[in-house]
């Protein structure tokens, strides 16, 4: 079973940047697609950004496109979310996950394994 970590998120003013990352363990993430979504106070789970197996598919939500880049690292087994030009409205607490069907989703029920989530908060 996969285990999936993300690293602290924090306070970051509007206009910032923060990257996120993903450790993964009890299994390799060579062969899993990677998502990230993200949850804000008062509203549904959303999907943010996914990556395939090989990384050469990679789905951005309309409201992060341009600003959010999802990369991943097999040999270290982790995956990285790096947000530019951050927004109030990205407030939320950020949450990796990995799916093992054969085709990258932005599905969350398409999703086998999540992490414990991370508060990212932008001040304006």
């Amino acid at each position: 079973q996969v285990q999936l970590v993300e690293s602290e998120g924090g306070l970051v003013q509007a206009g910032g940047s923060l990257r996120l990352s993903c450790a993964a363990s009890g299994g390799r993430i060579n062969f899993i697609n990677m998502g990230w979504f993200r949850q804000a106070p008062g509203k549904e789970r959303e999907f943010v950004a996914a990556i395939s197996r090989g990384g050469s598919r990679v789905p951005y939500a309309d409201s992060v496109k341009g600003r959010f880049t999802i990369s991943r690292d097999n040999a270290k087994n982790t995956v990285y979310l790096q947000m530019n030009s951050l927004k109030p409205e990205d407030t939320a607490v950020y949450y990796c996950a990995a799916d093992r069907t054969n085709t990258v989703s932005t599905h969350q029920y398409e999703y086998n394994y999540w992490g414990q989530g991370t508060q990212v908060t932008v001040s304006s």
